[in-house]
C-alpha cells in the first residue's frame, strides 16, 4: 500500500511538473506576444505623429497638435495617451523606425530608459546588454546610472568601441573582466568616513546581487575569507568568483589606501595557489583583482613580470561617478603612461 501511494504521488508529481512547465511557457508565449503588439503599436503611433508633423518633431505647432491628440484619445481609449507618453512614442519610432530592429525582450520600460540616450551606438550597447544578461529595468537604469558604457570606453581601442555598439561587451581575455573604476554606490558606506576593510566585504557581502551585477557577466559567487593552507600557515582572500564565461577563479582582495608590493606578492601567491592546487586542466589561469581606492600603478608595474596577464590592480568608488571624473581619470591615466613609459 505504502509502495502504491509512493508510485502515486510520484506520479502526481511528474504531472504536476509537466502542467508547470506548460503554463510558464504559455505565459511566456503571450507576454511575448502582447510586448511584441504593444511596442509596434507605440511605433506606429510614433510615425503617425510625425507623418502629421511632416518629419520634424520641433514643428512650431507639434505641441498645439500632441495636446489635441491627448485629449480625444484619452478620452476614446483610457490612460495612457498622455501629451508625454506621445511624446515618448515619437522619440522611439524616431530612434527605431524599423520595428523589426526593436527586441521583443524587452519591455516598453526598458525602451523609455533607453531612449533618453541620444547616442546612438551607446544606446545599442545597452540594448544588447539588457537582452544578453537580462536586465530588470531597475538594473539597466543602475548601469546606465553608473556610466557603464563609459567606464568600458576608458581602455578600449578603436575596434572595441565598435564592438561594443555592435555586440555589446564581450568577454575574450582576462582583462576584459576589469572595470577601472568599479562603482560600488550600493553599499552602505559614506565616503570620507572612518571604515575597515572588513566592514567593505561585509557590506558586499550583504549587498552580493548588486555586486555582481557591477562585477559583469558570468560571475559566480563561491566564497568569503576562503582559507588556504601552506604547511602550517593559513592565508584568507577576501573574495572569491568562477566566470564561467572565461572559465576562470577571479580572486578579489579589498584594500583601503595604495596598493603595496606586499598586497601584490599576496595576490601572485593566491593566484598560484589556485592554478596549482584548484584549477582543472580544462580551466584557464586565475585571474587576481586588487581592489583599492588608490591604484599605485607604478608599483604594480614594477613588482609584477612584463609579460603579466592575469593580475590588476583597480580602484573603487563609493558613489555614482560622473562624465567629468571619468574624463579626469582618463587624463591622469594618460599622464601616468607617459611618465612610466
Amino acid at each position: 500500500m505504502n509502495n502504491e501511494l509512493m508510485n502515486d504521488q510520484k506520479n502526481i508529481n511528474n504531472v504536476f511538473d509537466n502542467i508547470k512547465e506548460l503554463v510558464i511557457s504559455s505565459r511566456n508565449r503571450v507576454y511575448t506576444a502582447v510586448n511584441t503588439e504593444m511596442l509596434n503599436l507605440y511605433c506606429n503611433i510614433g510615425k503617425a505623429i510625425m507623418e502629421i508633423q511632416q518629419g520634424d518633431e520641433r514643428a512650431s505647432y507639434g505641441e498645439t497638435v500632441l495636446e489635441k491628440l491627448s485629449e480625444k484619445l484619452t478620452a476614446e481609449f483610457g490612460k495612457g495617451f498622455s501629451k508625454r507618453n506621445l511624446e515618448r512614442m515619437r522619440k522611439f519610432y524616431i530612434y527605431f523606425p524599423i520595428a523589426t530592429t526593436v527586441s521583443s525582450q524587452l519591455s516598453w520600460s526598458h525602451y523609455l530608459e533607453i531612449i533618453k540616450i541620444e547616442e546612438e551606438s551607446k544606446r545599442n550597447f545597452y540594448i544588447k546588454e539588457s537582452v544578453s544578461s537580462g536586465w530588470s529595468v531597475r538594473e539597466l537604469q543602475r548601469q546606465i546610472a553608473s556610466l557603464l558604457y563609459e567606464r568600458l570606453l576608458i581602455s578600449a581601442d578603436k575596434n572595441k568601441i565598435l564592438e561594443l555598439a555592435e555586440k555589446g561587451q564581450e568577454l575574450k581575455e582576462c582583462k576584459d573582466l576589469v572595470k577601472d573604476p568599479f562603482v560600488l554606490e550600493f553599499l552602505d558606506i559614506k565616503e570620507n568616513t572612518d571604515y575597515l576593510e572588513t566592514d567593505l566585504e561585509k557590506n558586499i557581502l550583504k549587498h552580493l546581487k548588486e555586486f555582481l551585477l557591477e562585477l559583469g557577466k558570468g560571475f559566480m559567487f563561491v566564497g568569503s575569507q576562503v582559507r588556504l593552507t601552506l604547511e602550517e600557515d593559513h592565508f584568507y582572500p577576501d573574495l572569491v568568483f568562477y566566470n564561467r564565461l572565461l572559465k576562470c577563479f577571479v580572486i578579489i582582495d579589498l584594500k583601503l589606501g595604495k596598493v603595496t608590493h606586499q598586497d601584490i606578492g599576496q595576490m601572485q601567491m593566491y593566484v598560484n595557489y589556485y592554478d596549482r592546487e584548484i584549477k582543472s586542466n580544462d580551466e584557464n589561469p586565475t585571474v587576481g583583482i586588487l581592489l583599492s581606492t588608490e591604484k599605485n600603478k607604478t608599483v604594480v608595474k614594477y613588482t609584477l613580470p612584463e609579460d603579466n596577464k592575469n593580475i590588476f590592480s583597480s580602484s573603487y568608488k563609493l558613489h555614482l561617478p560622473t562624465e567629468k571624473e571619468l574624463i579626469d581619470a582618463v587624463e591622469e591615466e594618460k599622464k601616468n603612461l607617459e611618465l612610466n613609459g
